[in-house]
């Protein structure tokens, strides 16, 4: 008897400490504030629903007509993570600034704002700043926490800034503030009284939400000054949870999907080779872009490059190209050879001039005849040497110069030419419309697509992913590889061209979940052949560890690998597959292997974990396969799910990538 209760006392005592670690879990998962790279919050999640603001540090100038604020590649900041707190270092003007954010519990972060100041300057003052998106907070009610009996004193403003100033600028000194809405709540504490100023929205004044401005610093700085503030911020609001029902379209397929492809541009020799490793031997890649080391295979304009490379005098960082470009066609994909930097006889140089937005050197009009052969047997060369017939030929970014810079007439011309010779040498290379910057700089193909004399050149169509993806500067790309009938390639993907200053945010849910949102997104709208990943080798990379950038741990796949690995579960060869989603905040894409009877949905569900219903499947489909992607599963398979005339009932998880894939 003894020895019974003793048995129940223990397991009572373990069932304890299970609930309690289960709770401890649980609750570090419902709560998470989300951190971009350059300190600005940009909301805190609870049970998978993001409570979304923004905030900012901002220098204000002395009359409220200018300021300088933290936001993406605006500054070079520094980011890390150790545990639950992030701590950001940057600079605003003059003065250098340390962000220390932390969560404290479910639905509540503290937030260290420290300015130094360098040298004095004169300005309203350095603010901790919230912007209440409409969309929540609109008609919300402002409420002060223990206001001071008397309200701060306004900067001194120029006279033809006085009205301006008085109608828009109240400075309040109090505590903090309550903000409420029908759908939202958030309160704001300082550890001391603050001035705070509102600005409500204005959008005749470029202000399209409410902002709060908190003074750090009021008024001009001193040198030598430093000044800190602590935050807490609380929120809560509506979650939500309401079915989703999603019906999908099988009886009109649209363009091809290939799969995920990726560059593999090498950069770093110590680390790269396990990456790249890694990439090709546990994920379906589809695509591949290399780099073509022009400057090394043709520094001298009066030597013949291809007849120095028959000779076997070749340049080291040449021969690992063509090697790498070996690799992946061995594994039958199609590989693209894209030039970054060109040798300096072929450009004309002293051009660039960045605060104006030009980057790189145009080529040379003179040289054009050296250039093209230069080019062209490059491209020979690795056919007769490695065995490689490039798919196609870029300049990586020409629109904007990274590193040749081109105008859309010139991009046009070297198509007809290059292309030409290309063809007249038996090369079945085509030419990479575009390869852009940015979704952003669509009319930069235009010339190209407006002159019938290139279109016998160009291979497919494409654009960066790094800026700019509205759905209407999408739908243009989507319109324009339609009306060429060529395929659209995304041949670099990714979402922050300056992540690699602060690399921590790799790993980071903000950044991994904006990346595969608008992976997703392009798919759906765009109907590309692939999306080219920015990259699978050290940089950038979606693995952590074995050196990379600094970090001695053992390499591992992160939650970016296993977003990428899984949707390359989708058959190649599939089409586009129409599919509607009911609610908001969840993001889809469907393919159909149709000869083979497969079909593959895609989801992003940016809240909550809801119940969820898909209709429309095949007669013949009587399972679906079910993996999930989150910040604690890497393409985890799940139990099968039933299907029943065409319709089955699924759980969607939140914050994640979920697949399901059909099964006769």
């Amino acid at each position: 008897m003894n020895q019974y209760k003793n048995s129940c006392l223990f397991y009572s005592i373990f069932l304890a400490i299970c609930i309690l670690i289960v709770t401890g879990f649980t609750s570090q998962a419902l709560s998470q504030v989300e951190v971009a790279a350059w300190g600005n919050v940009m909301g805190i999640r609870v049970d998978g629903e993001l409570m979304a603001f923004e905030s900012s540090l901002r220098v204000v100038q002395p009359d409220w007509t200018d300021m300088t604020q933290t936001a993406k590649e605006r500054q070079n900041p520094q980011f890390s993570r150790n545990g639950n707190t992030v701590t950001v270092t940057s600079r605003l003007n003059d003065l250098s600034l340390t962000e220390v954010i932390e969560d404290i519990e479910t639905g509540t972060i503290r937030i260290q704002v420290q300015f130094t100041v360098e040298s004095a300057m004169e300005m309203a003052g350095a603010f901790f700043c919230i912007d209440l998106p409409g969309t929540d907070f609109v008609g919300a009610s402002i409420d002060h926490i223990d206001p001071a009996a008397t309200t701060a004193e306004p900067p001194t403003v120029s006279p033809n800034q006085q009205n301006v100033f008085r109608t828009q600028i109240q400075p309040v000194t109090t505590r903090g503030l309550r903000i409420t809405s029908p759908h939202r709540r958030l309160e704001v504490t300082v550890n001391e009284p603050t001035e705070i100023v509102i600005q409500q929205a204005n959008p005749r004044r470029g202000i399209s939400n409410t902002q709060v401005y908190f003074a750090v610093i009021w008024g001009n700085a001193t040198e030598d000054q430093t000044a800190q503030k602590t935050f807490t911020l609380k929120v809560s609001g509506e979650i939500d949870k309401q079915p989703v029902t999603l019906v999908l379209d099988t009886s009109h397929p649209g363009r091809v999907f290939d799969g995920i492809g990726g560059n593999f541009r090498l950069q770093n020799p110590t680390t790269d080779p396990q990456v790249i490793d890694y990439c090709l031997e546990n994920m379906n890649v589809t695509w591949g872009r290399v780099e073509m080391p022009w400057r090394y295979w043709h520094p001298d304009e009066n030597t013949d490059p291809l007849a120095e490379a028959r000779a076997g005098r070749i340049n080291s960082s040449v021969h690992e190209a063509m090697v790498m470009a070996q690799r992946l066609a061995q594994k039958n994909i199609p590989v693209i050879v894209s030039a970054w930097f060109p040798p300096g006889w072929a450009v004309i140089s002293g051009t660039t001039n960045r605060e104006q937005g030009l980057y790189g050197d145009p080529l040379n009009p003179e040289k054009m005849n050296s250039i093209i052969r230069s080019l062209g047997g490059y491209l020979i060369y690795l056919k007769e040497a490695y065995g490689v017939e490039a798919a196609m030929f870029s300049f990586n970014e020409s629109d904007l110069g990274i590193n040749v810079r081109q105008t859309g007439e010139e991009h046009a011309a070297l198509i007809k030419r290059l292309g030409s010779y290309l063809a007249s040498k038996g090369l079945a290379t085509k030419m990479l419309l575009g390869d852009n910057s940015d979704a952003t700089t669509y009319s930069f193909i235009e010339p190209a697509m407006n002159d019938p004399e290139t279109h016998k050149y160009i291979g497919a169509i494409s654009f960066h992913s790094w800026r700019g993806c509205s759905e209407w500067v999408l739908s243009i790309w989507a319109d324009a590889a339609e009306r060429m009938n060529v395929p659209l390639l995304i041949g670099e993907g990714s979402i922050d061209a300056a992540a690699w200053r602060y690399p921590q945010i790799f790993t980071e849910s903000i950044y991994t979940m904006e990346e595969i949102n608008l992976y997703v997104r392009i798919l759906s709208m765009c109907q590309a052949r692939s999306i080219l990943q920015w990259q699978l080798t050290a940089d950038y990379s979606v693995m952590s560890g074995g050196g990379i950038f600094g970090n001695e741990e053992p390499l591992r796949p992160t939650q970016r690998f296993w977003n990428l690995k899984q949707i390359g579960l989708t058959p190649s060869g599939s089409f586009y597959l129409p599919i509607d989603c009911d609610r908001p905040n969840i993001n889809c894409v469907a393919f159909g292997d149709i000869a083979d009877g497969v079909y593959t949905i895609h989801m992003v569900n940016n809240g909550a974990t809801r119940q969820s219903t898909i209709t429309g499947l095949p007669d013949n489909v009587n399972e679906l396969r079910i993996f999930v992607t989150d910040g604690d599963r890497g393409m985890k398979e799940g139990r099968r799910i039933p299907v029943s005339s065409g319709r089955a009932q699924f759980t969607l998880e939140s914050v994640s990538l979920t697949t399901l894939i059909s099964v006769d």
